[in-house]
């Protein structure tokens, strides 16, 4: 079979496409023919080794859809045929999805519903579960409250407006200007432009005085930001961020009106299964769309991953094997 693979840690140009043997499952793993596999920024941590050093030889991909094509031994509920997605492979403990086929645990895959497209499927994993989690596990998103969802735009950004949504909770998110109306499409109650002088104003305005619930990609920008638009009592989740010592100018910001912060990592999740489970439900429902804005075959691995970081783009981008 045909896989991505590196040698060694670096840029993208280590990333190459080789003839390998097609792998086979270990007893409690499925083997799957990958159809689609996102590419997330997390790959390229792993690629560059960054977030964790990996063992090379070793093939990319955390997110997957694809049919399973054989069961290990003491698999139940899965069988040939079966269309299946999932993540939290490519992750250093499991060879990843950049490939035409990929064995995976069967603690992080569940059942593809019928009517779901396996491209959006594929590029669901990390983005949706991180928004799922970071929404309806930590920050225990209600009815009504208000949402601040930084960068709407984005893979975790647009998934996380439409989760949001689905509860009926009233969405503000921020993103450049040509994506406010897909992203009002999309359920946002109130879309800002991130770049505006005024933006706490803006979004205090927006929530009648103070936001219950914040969803933020990039703490060392927004830390700050967060106690200061937040309501007495609001959640705000962190996923991520550009440098790694982000701090506040003003904490009394945050005490005064008891805020909480959760900072968390997809990998982490107990069991994948349950949000992958959420997701796949609303996806089946229509209530959640996983926007893929680009393709790829796999000799165009390194393009993507190049892409991945420095483009903006609304939604994912995918590779198709």
């Amino acid at each position: 079979m045909r896989a991505v693979r590196l040698h060694e840690h670096g840029d993208a140009d280590v990333l190459q496409v080789e003839e390998v043997d097609r792998p086979e499952p270990a007893a409690d793993e499925l083997l799957i023919e990958v159809a689609a596999a996102g590419v997330n920024p997390v790959d390229t941590y792993f690629r560059d080794g960054s977030y964790a050093p990996v063992d090379v030889p070793f093939t990319p991909g955390v997110d997957f859809a694809g049919t399973v094509v054989e069961t290990g031994s003491t698999v139940e509920n899965f069988e040939d045929g079966d269309r299946v997605y999932g993540t939290g492979i490519g992750n250093g403990g499991f060879q990843g999805a950049y490939a035409e086929y990929a064995t995976v645990p069967i603690d992080r895959v569940v059942h593809l519903p019928e009517g779901v497209d396996v491209t959006e499927a594929g590029a669901a994993g990390v983005a949706a579960v991180t928004a799922w989690r970071a929404l309806i596990d930590h920050a225990d998103v209600s009815p009504a409250e208000y949402c601040l969802v930084h960068g709407g735009s984005g893979g975790v950004g647009h998934a996380a407006v439409q989760i949001a949504a689905a509860v009926s909770a009233r969405v503000i998110t921020t993103a450049a200007d040509e994506y406010h109306d897909a992203l009002a499409a999309y359920g946002a109650e109130t879309v800002l432009d991130y770049g505006r002088d005024d933006l706490a104003d803006a979004v205090r305005a927006a929530a009648d005085g103070g936001v219950d619930a914040i969803l933020d990609h990039r703490l060392d920008d927004y830390l700050q930001f967060d106690a200061d638009v937040a309501t007495t009592g609001a959640r705000v989740v962190g996923i991520g961020e550009n440098s790694p010592d982000p701090g506040f100018s003003n904490d009394g910001a945050a005490r005064s009106k008891d805020v909480s912060y959760q900072f968390m990592s997809m990998f982490n999740t107990p069991d994948l299964r349950v949000p992958l489970r959420g997701v796949a439900y609303l996806m089946e429902t229509g209530a959640l769309s996983i926007e893929v804005a680009r393709t790829y075959d796999l000799e165009a691995a390194a393009d993507a991953q190049r892409a991945v970081v420095n483009d903006s783009v609304l939604g994912k981008l995918v590779i198709e094997p």
